[in-house]
């Protein structure tokens, strides 16, 4: 009765994570929508703050990416921290600016501390009203700083973040843009915008009011405590789907799994930072989207095993069981093979890239849940493989 209990209770929570939560938040927008009071005319001063570590092979881009936005060039500010790159990002960022028409500035961070410490010293030097965080391998869409600034106008906004494509090397998009995965998200965070607020954001294409930024500890995640400390201060986070962020997807599988161990460390030391936030008694439905979202979905690997475990103590007791051992089975198979083909095959057929990556994140959170476990922590970083 026991493994019974332990069952169903599991798969009743696994459902709720992936698909239960979802379907609430479609029908809660139905029922109470709010809308943006978006203007493409706003067009206040703007900085773009960008943090960067042994980036030469991609900072050049980067920097002629923000040059190229259709913003206006007299309203535009662009800030450089280097953490103590030593491959020669400093003369490429100082190259650019020397004929650039735009303000560009590097600061040099030393000894090195990570990018939270380095916007850190970029922010008291911004000169606009807003603040964009690109990484420095970040292409944008020619009008992104357009599309984030054009939310602002509505003052119940605080905090805004695009949308992350994937791309194939020579530009193109993958798909309609982006992974099965980021459909999914990206599905939640316009409900959750209608909602109200968003609870996870895209740190490569995100802007934040310059009067709103908190100076954040060493070890803190930006792209999470920054957004969660402006819904905490009474303003909206909302998702632009127009703001676009060109990214390749990672084809190395070991620099994905240790990115993905990385922001769900960060995300979960986040999370116990800003715990008041989980409160439904202070914040009502944002308290729930951010327990259903992130603590759950950190946390799904747990009902997974239990789901895993009873049900094959159960495989002889009932048809149920044995169904449910199939399907499981099924599920870790195709992961598997979807892990062996991707090390031959850049791009996976949807039936297995699916499993494949819904195993991923559930082995890297259960990785990144012990590492939190033992009091871990991650402060400085390495560029990004591709």
């Amino acid at each position: 009765m026991l493994l019974e209990v332990i069952f169903w209770l599991s798969a009743v929570l696994l459902f709720y994570i992936y698909f239960g939560y979802p379907l609430a938040l479609a029908a809660l927008t139905r029922l109470n929508p709010k809308p943006l009071d978006k203007d493409p005319g706003f067009q206040p001063p703007v900085t773009i703050l960008i943090a960067a570590y042994n980036e030469a092979k991609d900072i050049e881009s980067t920097l002629r990416n923000k040059l190229a936005q259709t913003y206006p060039a007299d309203k535009l500010q662009i800030l450089v921290v280097s953490d103590e790159s030593d491959d020669g990002t400093d003369d490429i960022v100082r190259s650019v600016a020397s004929e650039s028409s735009v303000d560009i500035q590097l600061v040099r961070q030393s000894p090195r501390q990570g990018k939270t410490a380095g916007l850190n010293l970029l922010v008291p030097m911004a000169r606009g009203e807003i603040l964009l965080f690109s990484d420095a391998n970040s292409q944008w869409g020619p009008n992104t700083v357009e599309q984030l600034t054009a939310n602002f106008a509505d003052p119940a906004v605080g905090y805004v973040t695009g949308k992350m494509v994937y791309v194939n090397p020579d530009g193109s998009m993958i798909g309609d843009g982006c992974s099965a995965y980021m459909k999914y998200e990206n599905w939640m965070r316009a409900k959750e915008t209608l909602l109200g607020s968003v609870v996870g954001v895209d740190g490569g294409v995100d802007a934040m009011r310059r009067s709103l930024h908190s100076r954040l500890r060493a070890d803190q995640l930006p792209d999470f405590v920054q957004p969660l400390m402006v819904t905490e201060q009474g303003y909206r986070v909302v998702y632009e789907p127009e703001a676009l962020l060109k990214e390749d997807a990672l084809s190395d599988s070991s620099s994905e799994y240790s990115m993905r161990v990385r922001v769900s460390l960060r995300a979960l030391w986040a999370l116990k930072d800003m715990k008041a936030l989980l409160n439904p008694a202070r914040y009502g439905v944002f308290a729930w989207q951010l327990w259903s979202h992130k603590v759950l979905r950190y946390y799904a690997f747990v009902p997974l095993a239990t789901a895993t475990i009873t049900a094959l103590a159960l495989v002889t007791t009932s048809w149920l069981y044995l169904l449910a051992t199939l399907g499981l089975i099924a599920l870790y198979g195709l992961a598997a093979e979807g892990y062996r083909r991707q090390k031959s095959d850049k791009y996976l057929p949807t039936f297995l890239a699916i499993p494949c990556y819904f195993m991923l994140l559930n082995i890297t959170s259960a990785h990144a849940a012990l590492s939190f476990a033992r009091g871990e922590r991650k402060v400085i970083w390495n560029p990004r493989k591709g």
